[in-house]
């Protein structure tokens, strides 16, 4: 295959067996020493680039391997690092942004666009200055040429830099741009200085969202200054998500060597075609799917290509996936359980870059091996089998669906609030956790041992059982009035309720990062969904039997299950999510008639669902509002509905979170200060709420006072009697050694503010 015709814009990083997630857990836990954490990554960085120069990728990435966060190591080249974290040095200052430490919080941390993975949100000032720090992408690109393989360097471009950024005093961030601008000005410089010949992908992908004018009026200028620093450097500017038929028109008159367009997920990228055939520009055209994990369906993928080529010489085309595959996992090669029929329609990340090197071949009309052979003819079996399968389709379903007549619960918020407190009877600035408790080792082996078949069912029931036992006689002596099981029968929130769904598929191996060493392992998504038995209500009624006090029920929301799931590509994902919701409604009723009389429907993950472009936001919306309201439409007027949402900015969605109707809602504004819950004041919002006081990412202990200062800033806000005290999330990713007393001096604030206001 001749150079440069395909093109990877970013590969997975946590390793195909985690192994980057172990090794920093045990850094983090003090038994093992940075170098080793420093080994298993060079040996996971050249793993990676063998996969792909094995499947014949032309231009691979350095820099998109990170120890936490590509905008973090962002935030460290650029030496934005906030005063909090100066005197640190090193590994010691780099983790410490993203986890915190003794001394210092955490740096914000929410979503990327709207995918399930978490970035460190930059910290500016117009008082900051900035400088270069280039060592690491200078290190792995001397690494990478060490190990022979053709790369480009990755960054994340000035625009989204900024554009993601969060000024400290709540300015317009961009007035920082001429801070910036030179310093990335001065590390393409000394890029340019590595080799004779360098592509620098720079990711701009806040370019796919509607941009004001002043945006992109910066971006001409931003571009022809990067692309003219040295003759030596190719840039490339990738955007993905969406379509940027607005930026694509700029940039097209700029000195970049090529643009990455979305053409999976921003379709309306072939509006541009035109206009870049006119130009020099090389075309980066992402058609293999990098955020789902269905096999590529290459006859149709092929018709796509031939359509773009019919606009776009091929001469100045290259192919490429939507976005990093970061976002998807590593390879089916560890999935020895999975049902061999539902394998067969997957594809990971290393099986798409052989798809990718097949379509290439097609393209450019090179001859296929022997092994592109087979899997060209592999490929068309697979589609077809999934077209036709019994597994997807459930006639029972679909009858259910169209007939579905109840589409919200009885009665409006204030008729039912005034019910709920006459019968719960708590008191104001009630204390609760969001639901999830440390998962111990010894819970997790347990689970694992269940599953495999090594536990048999009693015991394993007695071990969950002794787990809640303890949890809620640890919420009891702690002072929290309403409690949680613990969930110590969850191995994810969504996946859990997968396994009982009928209609979802799950993976061995499909660990996808989230955050950090964090990772989730979401199901998929293949066929129609039904609940045929409940899959809570046991637990939660055991955990009831075991106090007095109230006990929430904790399910997760059609939406969130929906956005943390792969989601089957032949249907329309409003549609999915409504079966879901049904299966939830019955969920809910199950719960209040065991007796459970406050339910959490956690939708964590109701934003990041949101389209990119306002345009398609209200369609979104719409179906998002309907499928939640359904999910609870089967609890009566005395039973509380909570709902939880992490790391969401509601100043444009409340009046959305208000439609969705919830008793009470629980929010993550720990890392953000009172800016999240002052638009639920200026709308009057009447609902109650639960913002998180402390931040449960973070491994250090918050202290009494902090707390009560916490508490008593969130009073400024909104009154007394709408506040609930709260961790800002689950507390499974925790050590207990950490939430007990993060707990108890919770509840202790909350006594101290109580005294003070009576």
């Amino acid at each position: 295959m001749s150079k440069n015709k395909n093109y990877v814009v970013g590969f997975p990083r946590i390793g195909e067996q985690r192994e980057l997630k172990k090794v920093l857990e045990l850094f983090w836990s003090k038994k093992c020493a940075f170098c080793e954490v420093e080994r298993v990554a060079l040996e996971l960085k050249q793993r990676h680039w063998a996969y792909q120069r094995d499947a014949g990728v032309d231009l691979m990435s350095i820099n998109d391997f990170s120890l936490y966060d590509n905008m973090l190591d962002m935030i460290v080249t650029l030496g934005a690092i906030p005063k909090r974290f100066e005197t640190l040095t090193d590994e010691e200052l780099y983790f410490s942004m993203a986890r915190g430490n003794k001394d210092a919080t955490a740096m914000e941390m929410t979503k990327w666009f709207n995918t399930n993975y978490h970035y460190i949100v930059p910290e500016l000032s117009l008082e900051d200055s900035y400088s270069l720090n280039a060592t690491k992408i200078i290190n792995e690109y001397k690494e990478a040429k060490e190990f022979g393989v053709n790369v480009k360097i990755n960054i994340i471009g000035p625009l989204t830099f900024l554009g993601l950024a969060k000024r400290q005093d709540g300015g317009d961030v961009y007035e920082l741009y001429s801070k910036i601008l030179p310093v990335y000005e001065e590390l393409i410089e000394k890029i340019s200085l590595l080799d004779n010949d360098i592509v620098v992908q720079i990711d701009e992908p806040i370019l796919v969202k509607d941009l004001d004018t002043k945006v992109l009026s910066l971006l001409k200028r931003t571009y022809d200054k990067l692309s003219t620093i040295s003759s030596n450097i190719k840039i490339a500017l990738v955007t993905y998500f969406e379509h940027s038929n607005e930026a694509t028109k700029i940039l097209v008159n700029t000195p970049i060597w090529a643009l990455g367009l979305d053409f999976l997920y921003g379709v309306e990228n072939k509006e541009s075609l035109e206009i870049i055939a006119k130009s020099d520009k090389k075309l980066l055209a992402g058609v293999v799917d990098g955020r789902n994990i269905w096999k590529c369906d290459v006859e149709a993928t092929s018709t796509l290509i031939n359509s773009i080529a019919d606009v776009v010489n091929k001469e100045q085309l290259l192919l490429s996936t939507s976005c990093s595959l970061l976002h998807i996992p590593f390879t089916l090669k560890y999935e020895e359980k999975m049902d061999s029929e539902i394998k067969n329609w997957l594809s990971y990340a290393v099986e798409k870059l052989d798809e990718l090197a097949l379509l290439t071949a097609l393209t450019f009309e090179e001859d296929l091996s022997c092994e592109q052979e087979e899997l060209l003819k592999e490929n068309k079996q697979a589609n077809e089998s999934r077209n036709t399968s019994t597994l997807i389709h459930d006639k029972a379903v679909q009858t259910r669906v169209q007939e579905i007549t109840k589409l919200s619960r009885d009665g409006i918020y204030e008729e039912r609030i005034k019910i709920q407190k006459k019968q719960l009877g708590y008191k104001d600035l009630v204390t609760t956790t969001i639901g999830s408790f440390p998962q111990t080792p010894a819970v997790r082996a347990a689970r694992r041992s269940f599953k495999n078949g090594e536990l048999n069912k009693a015991d394993y029931i007695k071990e969950m059982k002794n787990y809640i036992d303890g949890c809620v006689a640890f919420q009891e002596e702690c002072g929290l009035e309403v409690l949680v099981h613990g969930e110590p029968e969850r191995n994810d929130m969504v996946e859990y309720f997968g396994e009982q769904l009928k209609g979802y598929g799950f993976s061995e191996n499909g660990w996808v990062q989230s955050y950090g060493s964090r990772c989730v392992k979401p199901p998929f998504i293949y066929g129609d969904i039904s609940r045929p038995d409940p899959m809570s209500v046991a637990w939660s009624s055991y955990a009831q039997s075991q106090t007095d006090k109230i006990m929430k029920g904790m399910l997760t929301g059609p939406v969130t299950i929906l956005n943390w799931s792969f989601v089957r590509d032949d249907m329309d994902r409003g549609d999915v999510s409504k079966q879901i919701a049904l299966a939830i409604c019955d969920e809910v009723d199950d719960l209040q008639n065991a007796g459970i009389k406050m339910i959490q429907v956690d939708e964590a993950a109701f934003k990041e669902g949101y389209p990119l472009r306002e345009s398609k936001i209200p369609s979104y919306e719409r179906w998002a509002v309907r499928d939640f309201k359904i999910a609870v439409s089967s609890a009566r007027m005395e039973t509380q509905i909570h709902t939880h949402m992490c790391y969401s900015e509601f100043n444009d969605i409340i009046r959305t979170i208000e439609a969705m109707d919830a008793d009470v809602i629980s929010i993550e504004t720990a890392r953000s200060g009172n800016e999240l819950l002052k638009i639920f004041a200026k709308v009057s919002y009447k609902q109650e709420v639960g913002p998180g006081v402390y931040d449960i990412h973070s491994p250090r202990i918050p202290t009494v006072e902090e707390m009560v200062t916490q508490i008593e800033s969130l009073l400024e806000v909104l009154p007394k009697e709408q506040l609930w005290i709260n961790p800002d999330c689950g507390l499974k990713t925790r050590k207990w050694e950490e939430v007990k007393p993060s707990l108890i001096n919770m509840v202790e604030a909350v006594k101290i503010v109580r005294a003070t206001i009576a």
